[in-house]
């Protein structure tokens, strides 16, 4: 009886440990790792959902963001997977690209490597050209691409993601034929396409809808036009059906304390109804789709399965 007593003593001491650690989650300002370039879609989403974040977790919480580039965002998503898993280290996490990692190169993590904590956009594809390519339709760039086959250049942020993906797509349904050019995120590869240094590019609508004055925006990827670019047809208007993009959320390392874990998880959920949160991120054009926890994590083994046959039939290195 005494052992008895004993036990459940210690167990109310634990519980109540534990308790007490998720009141006091975030004791210390929270590392967001972003496996891409300052300026891009990623980091423009991180920085973004950074203060509303910091509004839902409470307490005084701080959100830092820190920007890891690098082979396509493998650098980035790895020191996330290899951190502590205590709620203060949590990254981005792009789909399909983070799993198509695993495919193309040794990995130091896999799908069972992570928390998924948060899906918030999902940012459909754009075909760009450069002001002074003269290719400023799609019929004019897939035309030019049939009759000088490797000859149009296609800035893309890395291979094996949605970009990349898209253009798989493009080339299977057209015939046509591109040369990659991939940069370590798409800040640089829109860089490179305003200054004519490539002839096209496939990027999201975040990257370039306040890009429009410079740049040639042919099509977008998704089944109805963008709110964030309402005169530009999408490619199934124009005779292509072309539907692609980038889903962008937010992991932890594996083995989050539970109580640590729901903090998280509830912060992120109350941005669905969280309105200045919706209007921020309609200011830089995120398409705003939110997929918490097990739904999230069912995102990423869908996009798994599509990036490994993808790999398996048309290998990208």
């Amino acid at each position: 009886m005494n052992k008895y007593l004993k036990r459940s003593a210690l167990a109310g001491i634990f519980a109540l440990a534990a308790g007490m650690a998720a009141a006091e989650y975030p004791e210390k300002p929270i590392q967001v790792i972003v496996g891409f370039s300052a300026g891009g879609g990623t980091d423009v989403m991180a920085r973004t959902v950074g203060p509303f974040l910091e509004k839902h977790l409470g307490g005084g919480a701080s959100i830092v963001v820190k920007n890891m580039p690098g082979a396509s965002g493998q650098i980035g998503v790895t020191e996330v997977a290899g951190s502590k898993p205590d709620g203060y280290t949590i990254g981005t996490f792009n789909l399909p690209g983070m799993m198509a990692r695993t495919l193309d190169r040794k990995a130091e993590y896999d799908q069972d490597s992570f928390a998924y904590l948060a899906n918030v956009v999902n940012d459909p594809n754009v075909i760009v050209t450069a002001k002074n390519s003269g290719l400023d339709t799609i019929d004019k760039l897939i035309e030019d691409a049939k009759a000088n086959p490797g000859a149009v250049t296609v800035g893309m942020s890395s291979l094996g993601g949605d970009d990349h993906f898209a253009l798989i797509k493009l080339q299977e349904m057209t015939g046509a034929e591109f040369t990659i050019v991939p940069f370590k995120g798409s800040a640089p590869a829109r860089t490179a396409l305003m200054g004519g240094h490539v002839a096209m590019g496939i990027l999201n609508i975040s990257e370039v809808a306040s890009f429009q004055d410079e740049l040639n925006l042919l099509g977008v990827a998704q089944e109805e036009r963008s709110d964030f670019a309402p005169d530009l047809p999408t490619f199934k208007e124009q005779g292509l059906d072309l539907i692609n993009g980038s889903l962008r959320g937010f992991v932890a390392p594996a083995g989050l304390p539970a109580e640590v874990e729901a903090k998280l998880l509830d912060a992120f959920g109350k941005l669905a109804d969280d309105a200045e949160f919706i209007e921020a991120m309609r200011a830089t054009a995120n398409p705003v789709n939110l997929a918490i926890g097990e739904d999230f994590k069912a995102l990423a083994t869908t996009d798994y399965d599509l990036a490994k046959q993808v790999w398996e039939t048309t290998p990208w290195n």
